[in-house]
């Protein structure tokens, strides 16, 4: 499921809401291009 400002992982919660919403437009590229969730975000 992709994430968004409203739903990302526990992981990005300490992030400046700039690099997190930049985090997140990165992982959903990765789920995207067919890579698992748990890998997308270990690979941030």
């Amino acid at each position: 499921m992709p994430w968004s400002d409203d739903r990302y992982p526990v992981s990005m919660k300490n992030l400046p809401p700039r690099v997190r919403r930049k985090a997140i437009e990165i992982a959903n590229a990765l789920l995207e291009a067919g890579r698992p969730e748990g890998w997308a975000i270990g690979h941030l």
